[in-house]
């Protein structure tokens, strides 16, 4: 079946920017500092693809404390530091983007401050522009449908006429409850094999990306 998207609504962290597998390293450390040693897979389980502040929310909840005051600053120096010295662009992704000619932005849980950075070290921000759209400006992030329905009404887009490139199984929730199309990125940590949706395709690779957001959605 043929389809044909008002635009493309992109993740950011795992998705265009190689970020996941630096900042759980971080967040492991992190946790453990102050007394939570999770797993690094319990880490993807609860927090991969929800904002900063679900975290920060879930962290003072379990160990019943309230984060330093120093907390939000000092993962962002650990990640900045670590992004400098080790950031990519994931791969394929930029063949790909240069392939899509449907309208496209980027919707993250990540902050602007962030987005800007990363996607400014990695040479993507000028395919994007300001069309950046983050959980902040929404009350409620990722599973929740906000920020993408957000991101469609700044966009001047229809929701069922939006396809989400997504890697997170929150993201990929997010979008369904929005009502739109979502391309599952299994590049990453998840494999998405537990989706069997119609409106979800699973992609191991940003090569295979391009036709299905141009108008070839099988």
């Amino acid at each position: 079946m043929s389809t044909s998207f008002d635009g493309v609504i992109f993740d950011c962290d795992g998705v265009l920017v190689d970020s996941e597998k630096i900042a759980l390293e971080i967040d492991h450390q992190m946790l453990a500092e102050i007394g939570w040693p999770l797993t690094e897979a319990q880490i993807i389980a609860k927090f991969l693809g929800k904002s900063d502040q679900f975290f920060v929310d879930a962290v003072e909840a379990e160990l019943g404390i309230s984060l330093p005051s120093n907390w939000a600053a000092e993962t962002t120096r650990r990640y900045r530091a670590a992004f400098t010295k080790n950031l990519k662009p994931v791969a394929g992704i930029e063949e790909a983007l240069s392939l899509i000619q449907v309208e496209k932005c980027v919707a993250s849980s990540g902050t602007h401050e962030k987005m800007n950075f990363t996607l400014g070290h990695t040479g993507l921000l000028d395919q994007f522009g300001s069309k950046l759209f983050s959980s902040t400006q929404v009350s409620r992030g990722k599973p929740h449908p906000d920020l993408f329905l957000f991101a469609a009404d700044q966009m001047g887009w229809q929701p069922i006429n939006c396809v989400v490139v997504e890697d997170s199984h929150a993201g990929v929730q997010a979008a369904l409850a929005a009502g739109m199309k979502v391309v599952a990125y299994a590049g990453g940590f998840l494999d998405h094999k537990d989706w069997d949706h119609v409106n979800v395709r699973v992609i191991d690779s940003m090569l295979q990306l391009p036709p299905l957001v141009s108008g070839q959605w099988p």
